[in-house]
């Protein structure tokens, strides 16, 4: 489990960093920016996106090393 939310953390930071990158540079790559319900929201939904990032990897920190 504990690797499952890594895995998961790291494409949440991936696609957050990437709709950031897409914004500021429009070097088109990520999912973001692709999503039409989030056209103008773009950036909060990338900034979504690393928070949840982080907040994936503190749960599997918080996971106890035996159990997944």
């Amino acid at each position: 489990m504990k690797q499952l939310l890594e895995i998961l953390g790291i494409i949440a930071i991936v696609q957050g960093v990437a709709g950031l990158v897409h914004e500021f540079t429009d070097w088109n790559w990520g999912l973001v920016q692709r999503i039409g319900l989030l056209d103008g929201y773009e950036i909060y939904a990338s900034i979504a996106l690393l928070v949840l990032g982080g907040a994936l990897f503190a749960a599997a920190e918080s996971r106890k090393p035996g159990s997944g």
